[in-house]
Parts: structure tokens; sequence; C-alpha cells
């Protein structure tokens, strides 16, 4: 895929979405450059994971557009995105919990394939997948369970599956939905850690609560309240900014 035109990884402008007739997302928009890492926060209710389940696909808008790296997506479904270099993680962890952490993962690269899985085939017959999909679990520090179901370990490592998921598909684009939420001090370091390692030829956007962990990953800030863009720009100058301690911070 070549580089932008415009230098930018993900735009989106104008998007709105509604249920009942009540707007959730109002106008948003956002322009994120290649490589960069954003931050985005905001009170509960404010309009972030429907923000980021649009520009996913996993919500249609009522209005507005969203490009990644200068192509046009605003109608294209996940699969289409994902294979543009857009890849996500949830807020509730979305995996299977019957199969093996190695099967977790390797199901998430089976997805980008043109050939789509076949539940006759054995993994073994899809050429690199049980070999990238133990690579990427080694790459978040669980390779000595990868052949361990995910029903059988902990909370913070089932946090690591779901990143070593994302991770896995190579992404350009990465969504990180809430990557922090219900994790102990360690497994938050740990997490942090991993984060930190992401090569700059992926952009990251992230939406978190936990404040003092995430503006030590971000490069800029967006505030949404109540479905709106109320600050946007470098982190220092938005954490700093007094419409952010009124709406986020209860300053």
């Amino acid at each position: 895929m070549t580089a932008s035109p415009t230098g930018l990884a993900l735009e989106v402008i104008n998007l709105n979405k509604s249920y009942g007739g009540l707007l959730v997302t109002r106008d948003v928009s956002l322009a994120v450059k290649s490589g960069e890492r954003r931050l985005i926060i905001g009170p509960n209710g404010a309009g972030k994971t429907t923000l980021f389940n649009q520009i996913s696909g996993d919500l249609r808008s009522n209005s507005g557009t969203v490009t990644i790296f200068g192509t046009d997506v605003t109608h294209l479904p996940p699969y289409r995105r994902a294979h543009l270099g857009l890849s996500r993680t949830y807020q509730i962890i979305t995996l299977f919990a019957g199969d093996t952490l190695e099967h977790n993962v390797a199901l998430g690269l089976l997805g980008l394939r043109p050939a789509r899985w076949q539940m006759w085939r054995t993994l073994a017959s899809y050429g690199g997948i049980s070999a990238e999909a133990r690579r990427v679990l080694d790459a978040v520090g669980l390779l000595d369970l990868a052949s361990r179901p995910v029903s059988e370990i902990a909370y913070g490592e089932r946090r690591r599956v779901e990143l070593a998921m994302a991770l896995a598909q190579r992404p350009r684009i990465l969504l990180l939905d809430e990557p922090f939420a219900g994790l102990s001090d360690a497994e938050r370091t740990t997490i942090k850690s991993l984060i930190g390692s992401i090569p700059h030829d992926t952009t990251v956007v992230m939406i978190e609560h936990d404040m003092d962990t995430a503006l030590e990953l971000a490069d800029t800030v967006t505030l949404l309240n109540t479905g709106r863009v109320i600050v946007d720009g470098p982190r220092d100058a938005v954490i700093a900014d007094e419409r952010t301690r009124e709406v986020y911070l209860g300053a």
C-alpha cells in the first residue's frame, strides 16, 4: 500500500451516529498522522467506543467519512478495512475460551487470508500460520502458554492474547479500546511496555481511562464529551487546557 498523499494514517470527517434519535457522536473529526500515538479520553458515555466502532466498520455512521491512508473506507465492511491495515482490540475481551492461545491467534491470522478458514482443514495445512501465531505469542511473553485453553489463563494474560491477535495482523493502524481496563499494577506495567515497544510504522490510537499510564504513551490527545471533540492537540497542551480539567479531570 502506498503512503497517504496527505501524510495521514487516519482521517475522519464529521462522523455522526445516532441511536433512537439521540446523537452519540456529533460531527467528530480527527486527523491522525502516520506513526502517531493518539490518546482519546473523556467521561463514560462520551462516545469513544462508538467512534472506534465507526472507524473499524462495526457500526455504520449516519453521516461523515472515514479514510485510511488516503482510501475512503466509509462504506467498506470491517474485513476490507483490516486488509487495508486496520486492526483493533475491544473493551470487552472477545476470545474463544475453549480454544488454545495459539489457535485463537491463528484464527485471527486466517481471517486476513483470501481463502477463508474452512472447518475441515487443519491449521497445519495453512502454511506458516502456527509458526506465526507462536512468534507473536512469544513477543507478548506467552509462548509457554501457547497450548493452554484461554479459559485456564488469568485475565491479564487474556488481554495480552487479544493484543497478540491484533499485532499478528501486522497492522498499520492499531485501535486499542481500554487496554488497561481491569488490570493489576503489575499487569498494567507489562501491557504498557508491550504497547510502548510497537514500532512507529504502526499508528496507535488508544481509548483509556487510566490517565497516569496512558499519557506516557501519547503524542497527542483528543477529549470527547457528549459525542463532540472538545479539545484536540499535543498531549501537554490538552491536559493543561481548562476545558479538559472541567470535563475530565474535575478541576
